[in-house]
């Protein structure tokens, strides 16, 4: 029997190790920390309950498959159930507005909100949609840059599509090529943060995002989105994985033949020809495994880092959905902090979930569980590249207390004198406690025509017998994504361990 070490249980790991074992390989999965879910977390205290990562889940479809895959239904691990209103807008002017899938309340909102572009948006969503159609199969669901004799003519059959894809404009010109009120600009340019980049530098392929909220909607799981993670690994522990917590990895071993194992951090050794990485890729490249590629990586540019803030609060706030957005006045003074002088935005714009809304068991009676999201640059490489470097260890209180201050103003009235229970997250904790290359979130950038579509791919060309998966290789970040990174990496290893 074929054996595999998968390095780390995220999302990817967890899928990629179910599907695996349940096609017969042995298969052990090694995790740094005390529990599974990587990024995707969960913090209680005193009674309330936070999602310390993800909390909104689009193409549901993708984990009714995976574990179809495997002959379960999804329906007896979890409950997935959709979201209206999508998010909740507010604006610095006063003014709000309610996104929905459902297009007959989404025009409706629009023709109070803004009348002129009720058209503009209905056709900038078909633009993002034949962009998921053109994109969805070569890109999003084939393992495209993981290329042996076997796949090249795969691969290459595919690349008409790239003449779809609206590479060769920003995400911000496809926007304002279709609506013109500056308060709809900037909800549509907000995609660009789904996968930590800038709306005035990605290309517009990333119409497709909110092409595919709007289309298929927003979900969230009963009980909290970490029961995605603990589902997953029930799952693959049914499948025949082991999976072994507070067991991290020291180094991938490797020789001139492939992989040979692993080494923890205890100096054990586990023997395998077969290694899946599900560690963030750019520190794996770099750390973990010799002669990868860790020059490349100097180069990248990261994607954002992420600030935040969990409140438990006894108080409700009737203004608040389970999904909001206060909007920042300047969206490219925003950018230009954060990725070009490496700095957070002095005015930023502020995620606040608040999952108690709609699910009574994340918070007691009465009570609120307000998860809040700021979008913070990567922590520096060290070359001066920016202003100078913020010290999250010196300043995270004082930027603490300016986006309170911020949601205070935007109609959080006393805040502060409701608080219960706190804990923050910056971009330092990420670097350290999942291993995030340079604290950011969703590995690199989408900053240029075609850096969506060249992620380190899920094979690792130069070393026989490994393989990446996860948020930061291909085909991407968030929960969707990072499932189909799963299912891509497992399907080549069983290619070339020969299992049908």
């Amino acid at each position: 029997m074929s054996s595999v070490a998968v390095v780390g249980a995220g999302l990817g790991g967890l899928a990629a190790a179910a599907l695996m074992a349940h096609r017969g390989l042995a298969v052990t999965v090694l995790e740094k920390n005390e529990a599974v879910g990587g990024k995707m977390g969960r913090w209680t205290e005193r009674g309330y309950s936070f999602d310390t990562g993800p909390t909104l889940l689009t193409m549901p479809f993708v984990v009714r498959e995976l574990f179809a895959s495997v002959g379960r239904s999804v329906d007896d691990y979890l409950r997935m159930v959709p979201v209206e209103p999508l998010c909740r807008y507010f604006y610095p002017d006063g003014s709000r507005l309610d996104a929905f899938s459902d297009p007959d309340r989404m025009d409706a909102e629009l023709q109070r909100f803004a009348p002129g572009d009720a058209a503009g948006l209905r056709r900038f969503l078909e633009h993002g949609r034949s962009i998921y159609d053109a994109s969805a199969e070569p890109f999003l669901f084939s393992p495209f840059g993981s290329w042996n004799l076997r796949t090249l003519w795969k691969n290459l059959r595919h690349l008409p599509a790239v003449a779809h894809l609206d590479a060769f404009r920003t995400l911000d010109e496809a926007v304002r090529d279709h609506v013109h009120d500056r308060r709809l600009q900037q909800l549509l340019n907000r995609f660009a943060t789904y996968n930590g980049s800038s709306p005035f530098r990605a290309p517009a392929t990333l119409s497709l995002i909110p092409a595919v909220e709007f289309g298929m909607g927003g979900w969230y799981i009963k009980g909290g989105m970490y029961g995605l993670a603990k589902a997953l690994e029930l799952l693959a522990r049914e499948c025949g994985a082991v999976i072994r917590t507070g067991c991290a990895v020291r180094r991938v071993l490797a020789g001139r033949d492939g992989v040979k194992g692993v080494e923890t951090e205890t100096g054990e050794v586990i023997h395998t020809d077969r290694v899946v990485c599900n560690a963030d890729a750019l520190y794996a490249l770099r750390s973990l495994i010799p002669d990868a590629g860790a020059e490349r990586v100097r180069r990248v540019e990261p994607s954002l880092a992420g600030f935040v803030i969990m409140l438990g609060v006894h108080h409700r706030y009737p203004a608040l959905a389970h999904h909001n957005v206060f909007f920042s006045p300047d969206y490219e003074a925003e950018f230009d902090a954060l990725f070009r002088r490496g700095l957070p935005a002095e005015n930023p714009t502020v995620y606040v979930s608040a999952s108690s809304a709609v699910d009574p068991t994340m918070a007691p009676e009465g009570h609120s569980n307000l998860f809040i999201l700021v979008n913070a640059p990567a922590l520096p490489a060290g070359n001066g590249t920016h202003d100078r470097s913020w010290d999250w260890k010196r300043n995270a209180g004082g930027y603490r207390d300016r986006v309170l201050d911020l949601l205070e103003e935007r109609g959080l009235a006393d805040l502060r004198r409701h608080v219960v229970v706190e804990r923050m997250i910056t971009p330092e904790d990420f670097r350290v406690r999942f291993n995030a290359f340079r604290g950011a979130i969703y590995g690199l950038s989408s900053n240029t025509r075609w850096s969506a579509f060249l992620r380190p791919p899920n094979r690792v060309r130069r070393i026989r017998g490994l393989y990446l998966v996860g948020g930061s290789t291909h085909p991407g970040g968030g929960i969707p994504l990072v499932l189909l990174s799963g299912r891509i990496t497992a399907g080549l290893v069983m290619e070339d361990a020969g299992v049908t």
